[in-house]
């Protein structure tokens, strides 16, 4: 299998799944490994190499066939593995717009329900693959990724507008990297169970800056999150996304799974005043997507005022 594969971005998900692939094929010259990374992740992995912190890996160094400091600097992509924040999308979307080819694959490893769209807003030639991925992970240090709990896993399916493309190539390429991958025809639905859950608790344990068991147990933290719930499935059956008629049951039985006091990556940023987050993609999607469709977004307007107010 030839295959030029490219990873934008090291932090916990591309520094995860980018590791597996280079681990994988770094002696076999038929799968060419590259991976774009900024300014001190850069240096740090040219001195020293990406290291995975894993119970899957005892040998947890790995280097790619090829390491950039730019998306300007890509030639030939077969497939593009998207690992940016949210807040970067767009940019470096710009970025690859020239070297997308008809033949080309992106797959967005993103939060969010509307990548799809932004991918698409700026680049119209080739295959973009909706995902949703999972995995428990996180920068530990510049080029150092820390990964505990259940392996990775990703699921994917086909582009709405792009047919042609066949997932078999991907699935191969994947599994024999050890990653644990599923095509759906349709990943809508995945997607957008994910997003209720991190949307909801997301904003609400930012709000308050309290962990995810604190709000599955305080009366008013949960019914917040429940409202919240509420209005995105609304705007998710609006688009015509078929979800379980039970989907906000399982999300809440799937709050309960983390220890009590596990916060949440969005309560983080917002908390340690980092201006670059997550909220936008949270709650800015939701009221995007509220007025696009005509759905009230009434408790997701007054926790994202909030949120603002606390953290200006």
């Amino acid at each position: 299998m030839d295959a030029k594969v490219v990873v934008i971005g090291l932090g916990g998900v591309g520094g995860y799944f980018g590791f597996k692939l280079a681990k994988r094929y770094q002696a076999e010259k038929s799968v060419d490994i590259t991976f774009v990374a900024r300014e001190a992740t850069y240096e740090r992995v040219k001195e020293q190499g990406l290291r995975l912190l894993s119970p899957e890996h005892e040998d947890n160094t790995v280097r790619p066939d090829h390491l950039l400091s730019n998306v300007k600097e890509l030639s030939h992509i077969d497939l593009v593995l998207l690992c940016v924040k949210e807040y970067d999308l767009e940019k470096i979307c710009h970025q690859l717009q020239g070297k997308i080819t008809p033949q080309s694959v992106i797959l967005p490893l993103m939060n969010g329900v509307d990548i799809y769209e932004r991918v698409r807003s700026v680049i119209d030639a080739g295959a973009v693959l909706p995902a949703c991925v999972y995995v428990a992970s996180h920068i530990k240090e510049k080029g150092v990724v820390e990964h505990k709990g259940n392996p990775g896993r990703i699921i994917f399916g086909d582009d709405p507008i792009c047919t042609h493309n066949s997932p078999e190539r991907i699935m191969s390429l994947f599994k024999s990297a050890g990653i644990s991958c599923e095509y759906r025809p349709d990943p809508f639905p995945a997607i957008w169970s994910k997003f209720l859950f991190i949307a909801s608790f997301g904003l609400v344990t930012a709000r308050y800056n309290q962990p995810i068991g604190k709000v599955r147990e305080d009366e008013q933290l949960g019914r917040r999150a429940l409202a919240i719930m509420r209005e995105i499935l609304a705007i998710a059956k609006a688009r015509g996304v078929v979800l379980p008629d039970d989907v906000i049951q399982q999300t809440m039985e799937k709050a309960s799974i983390f220890p009590y006091h596990t916060p949440t990556s969005l309560q983080l940023d917002i908390h340690s005043g980092k201006k670059d987050n997550e909220l936008e993609l949270f709650a800015g999607a939701v009221l995007q997507l509220g007025r696009d469709f005509g759905i009230p977004t009434t408790e997701t307007a007054k926790i994202y005022a909030e949120i603002h107010k606390k953290s200006s």
